[in-house]
């Protein structure tokens, strides 16, 4: 064993990387508590991958220190860790179970113990029946699958997964999800990045968001929720939309589908603006005082460090 259960899983410490005149990450402190589900949240392009890379030691930082479960050598800590790139690949003429098996073997593993746990995930995914089909025969949907198992088949102690859930459908996202929280349950630390803020806020105990290779927040999310305040309001309305337009109450408006979240102004009465939309025609279904979002804490948040609000919320709109 690393360090002792004191320890985090990951600390990093003044960490900078910079490519050319472009700073790609800049200053960043973080700890990742071990046995917690930590979400690396931003917009693309706000140095997430960089930093994920730094702690893995696939690239070195220009200045600062990493380290993984108490100690600076990485590489003595590799077999411990199961990590899931963005750009996902895989060995097309090998079979599903011979890729799985062939990876657990990297990690130490014999063959035996390989194959038999590649073909028992394989079948609790749903594969069972095309582990010994290669793996340029099985649609996307089965060789991401495929290519997740053989990030959990070592059994690691930290996953460390970027933009796990990019290109999934909504049942393997749901899948991925129970597979991780499994591991979790078992010990394991995660650290996930993402740009869907939404699904860090479901799933993540923490979060540390990045903008513009800065960090603009870090800790527990319902520590942050609650210190954002009870500014947020859910209303839920038919008609006249017009009770919106108060810049003399309201600070943003986000639709949410089937509701609106409004951000009061700092002192604003939300009865105000209550008795505003009934006067002015809307019928009003629901009308909550609420946390606000992550994703509304994280614009402001990113605001105040000075990024506009395209800078920081283009990425998640679009792939809402």
């Amino acid at each position: 064993m690393i360090g002792n259960v004191d320890t985090p899983a990951i600390c990093l410490q003044g960490v900078t990387k910079r490519f050319g005149k472009k700073t790609a990450v800049r200053g960043l402190d973080l700890e990742v508590p071990r046995g917690s589900i930590c979400g690396l949240i931003g917009p693309n392009g706000a140095g997430k991958t960089t930093t994920l890379r730094m702690i893995l030691d696939i690239i070195g930082p220009d200045t600062g220190s990493v380290e993984m479960f108490g100690s600076t050598d990485i590489e003595a800590a590799r077999a411990r860790v199961g990590y899931l790139p963005e750009e996902r690949g895989l060995y097309q003429k090998m079979t599903a179970v011979d890729h799985l098996a062939f990876f657990g073997q990297l990690k130490g593993i014999r063959r035996k113990e390989a194959l038999a746990r590649a073909r028992a995930g394989l079948e609790a995914v749903g594969l069972g029946d095309r582990a010994d089909d290669k793996v340029e025969a099985l649609s996307k949907g089965m060789a991401q699958k495929t290519q997740f198992l053989g990030v959990l088949l070592h059994e690691p102690e930290l996953l460390v997964l970027d933009e796990p859930f990019s290109g999934l459908d909504p049942l393997n996202v749901d899948l991925f999800k129970e597979m991780m929280l499994e591991r979790q349950r078992a010990g394991a630390t995660i650290l996930l990045s993402t740009h869907l803020i939404e699904d860090a806020e479901r799933l993540c105990e923490r979060v540390c968001m990045i903008a513009g290779a800065t960090k603009v927040l870090d800790g527990r999310l319902r520590d942050i929720r609650a210190a954002a305040g009870r500014r947020a309001v859910a209303i839920s309305f038919e008609g006249n939309p017009e009770f919106l337009d108060a810049p003399d109450l309201i600070e943003r408006v986000a639709a949410h589908g089937r509701y609106v979240e409004v951000r009061m102004l700092e002192g604003a009465d939300p009865q105000a603006l209550l008795r505003r939309a009934v006067a002015g025609g809307a019928r009003i279904s629901r009308f909550e005082l609420i946390e606000p979002s992550l994703r509304e804490i994280f614009i402001e948040k990113a605001t105040e460090a000075g990024l506009s609000h395209e800078d920081v919320s283009e990425d998640d709109e679009a792939a809402a």
